[in-house]
C-alpha cells in the first residue's frame, strides 16, 4: 500500500456518538505507519510557533498537535498532577486511541511527555483512571517509588488482525509514570455485557480495605460497581442504572458543607449527571438524585486520585466536548480544573464546581469597579479591552430586565424574571439571585468562555473560537437600572513556555 494512501486511512475518524458503532484503524496500523516511515517528516515546529498559534487556549490544557478527548488517568504522586488523555498521535480527528500524558506542578503549567499506553493486540486505548498502589498489593513495585497503576479500556472492536470484545486492562509504572509496562495476564477483566463496557475508574476503600471500580455498561445505561484486593482479580459487587447518563462514570465521598459527619458519596457519569448516596464497601444506596452539574461542553470529567489529605480537594478536569480550531495544528480542550464540593443549596444538596484557587498564579493586572449604576447603552467596561480574562463580579438586578453581557464577540443574556442566563448555541443556566443580586465568575480564553455562578451552584462551559480581533467587554442593563456592587477583572498570562 502507497504511503499516502495508508496515511489517509490511519487519518480516518469517527465522532465520539458514532465511533463504537463502526470499524477502527487498530494498533497494526500505527505500527505499520512507523514502519513505513509515513510520519517521518512530520517534525514539531518551534515551541514559539505551536503554543502562539491564533485559538491555542492560553490557560487550558492542549497537546502539542492532533486530536484529544478524555482526560485519563488522573493522579497525584510527589508534587505532579498527571493528567493522561485520549490522543491522537498520527492525526487531527479522532483515531487511533492511545493514552497522552501530561504532568504540572499546579495544575496551570503543563509539561507533555511521551505517550505512556499504546494500542495493542487487545484493541486501541479508551478511557480509564490510574492509583497509587501505597501498600503493592499488586506486587507490582520493584524500586523505591509506590507503584503507579492504571485501568484502561482495550478496545476490541479496533483490535488487529482480529476483531475482540471490549475488556479492561492494566499498566504500571516504577518511575513516577514515565514508563509502562501492561499486566501480562491482561485483560484482568472480560467483556461482562455482550456490548462495549469501558472507563474503569478505580479508588481505594479504606474502611473495607479494597479496591473499588465503577465501570460503564454499553447496555440500557447501567453501570457495576467491582471489587479487588490486589487490583488484578475483579468480584462483581452490584448492578446500578443511571437513568439519563452514560459514560466515564467516577465514585467518590464528599463531606456536605465541609462536615466530616455527613459524607455522601457520588456516582458521577459522562454528562455531568450524577447520584447521591451511601456506600458501605458492598452497595451504593442511592438517595438522591440524578441531578445534572454543569451546562455546556462539559463531558467525560474526571477527578483525581490520591490528592494528599493535607490538601483535601476533590479536583475535577473535563473534556470541554466538540470545539472548533479551524486551521489548528491540535483539535480539541480540557477545561480548567474546578473543585468540587456539595453544598446545601436552596435546591438541596448539589455539587458544585468553581476553578481551583491556583488560577491566582496567572493573574496580571486588576481593575475594579464599584458602585457603578448600570443603564441601558451606558456599558462600564468600554475601556477594558485584552484577550485572556478572569471576571468575578456582584451585580444587584435592580428594575432591569434582562443583563447583557458581551465577552470578546460571545453574547449571553440573564432573565432576571426567569433566573435564566442563557447564551448563543441554546446553553443556559438557572441562577437563582440573593438577597436581589447574582454573583458570577468567568474565565475566557482564545477558545473558550466558562461562567460559575455564586458559589459554584451552576455552571456553564462553552468551547469557542474567539474572534483576535474583538478584544471588548461589555455589561449593559435593559429595560430598567441595576448596579454593579464590585466587579474586578484581571488579565490573566499564559502558560505556555516563551522560549
Amino acid at each position: 500500500m502507497a504511503p499516502e494512501k495508508q496515511l489517509r486511512q490511519v487519518s480516518r475518524s469517527l465522532s465520539r456518538r458514532d465511533f463504537l458503532r463502526n470499524a477502527g484503524t487498530g494498533a497494526a496500523s500505527l505500527v505499520l505507519c512507523r514502519a513505513m516511515g509515513v510520519f517521518a517528516a512530520d517534525k514539531p515546529a518551534p515551541i514559539e510557533a505551536l503554543y502562539n498559534e491564533k485559538y491555542r487556549p492560553q490557560f487550558h490544557f492542549t497537546p502539542m498537535k492532533n486530536w484529544t478527548n478524555d482526560p485519563n488517568g488522573l493522579v497525584y504522586y510527589k508534587g505532579e498532577y498527571h493528567l493522561f488523555f485520549q490522543h491522537n498521535p498520527f492525526g487531527i480527528k479522532w483515531g487511533n486511541m492511545t493514552w497522552g500524558h501530561a504532568v504540572s506542578k499546579d495544575l496551570m503549567h503543563w509539561k507533555q511527555l511521551p505517550h505512556a499506553i499504546e494500542p495493542d493486540e487487545l484493541g486501541t486505548i479508551f478511557s480509564g483512571s490510574a492509583v497509587i498502589d501505597w501498600k503493592n498489593t499488586s506486587g507490582f513495585q520493584t524500586g523505591d517509588e509506590n507503584v503507579m497503576v492504571a485501568f484502561y479500556t482495550s478496545a476490541g472492536e479496533f483490535a488487529k488482525p482480529e476483531e475482540k470484545p471490549f475488556t479492561q486492562s492494566i499498566a504500571y509504572s516504577n518511575d513516577r509514570g514515565r514508563t509502562w509496562v501492561k499486566y501480562k495476564n491482561n485483560p484482568v477483566i472480560g467483556n461482562i455485557s455482550g456490548e462495549n463496557d469501558r472507563d474503569p475508574k478505580v479508588i481505594w476503600h479504606e474502611p473495607s480495605k479494597h479496591w473499588i471500580m465503577a465501570l460503564f455498561l454499553d447496555a440500557d445505561d447501567d453501570f457495576v460497581l467491582l471489587s479487588s484486593k490486589n487490583l488484578k482479580q475483579w468480584k462483581l459487587i452490584q448492578t446500578l442504572k443511571v437513568p439519563g447518563v452514560r459514560e466515564c462514570p467516577d465514585f467518590f465521598p464528599l463531606a456536605v458543607d465541609g462536615n466530616p459527619n455527613d459524607i455522601r458519596w457520588v456516582l458521577w457519569g459522562g454528562n455531568g449527571g450524577y447520584l447521591l448516596g451511601s456506600f458501605d464497601g458492598k452497595k451504593f444506596t442511592v438517595t438522591e438524585g440524578p441531578y445534572q452539574a454543569v451546562s455546556g461542553q462539559y463531558y467525560a470529567a474526571q477527578t483525581y486520585s490520591d490528592i494528599p489529605d493535607s490538601d483535601g480537594r476533590r479536583i475535577q478536569i473535563s473534556w470541554m466536548a466538540e470545539g472548533k480550531f479551524p486551521g489548528m495544528p491540535f483539535n480539541q480542550q480540557m477545561s480548567i480544573p474546578c473543585e468540587m464540593k456539595l453544598r446545601t443549596t436552596s435546591e438541596g444538596v448539589r455539587l458544585c464546581l468553581l476553578p481551583v484557587k491556583e488560577l491566582k498564579s496567572i493573574r496580571g493586572e486588576k481593575e475594579t469597579f464599584k458602585n457603578i449604576d448600570l443603564k441601558p447603552g451606558v456599558n462600564p467596561l468600554a475601556d477594558v479591552t485584552g484577550e485572556l480574562f478572569e471576571i468575578r463580579c456582584n451585580l444587584e438586578l435592580g428594575t432591569a430586565s434582562q443583563l447583557s453581557f458581551n465577552l470578546r464577540g460571545k453574547k449571553l443574556i440573564y432573565d432576571v424574571k426567569k433566573k435564566i442566563l442563557s447564551s448563543e448555541g441554546g446553553k443556559d443556566i438557572k441562577i437563582e439571585p440573593t438577597k436581589g443580586s447574582i454573583k458570577l465568575t468567568i474565565l475566557i480564553d482564545r477558545a473558550s468562555v466558562e461562567i460559575f455562578a455564586g458559589r459554584g451552584e451552576a455552571s456553564m462551559f462553552m468551547s469557542c473560537p474567539l474572534d483576535p480581533a474583538n478584544r471588548s467587554l461589555e455589561i449593559i442593563a435593559r429595560d430598567g437600572q441595576a448596579k454593579i456592587k464590585r466587579l474586578s477583572v484581571w488579565q490573566l498570562k499564559s502558560t505556555w513556555p516563551k522560549t
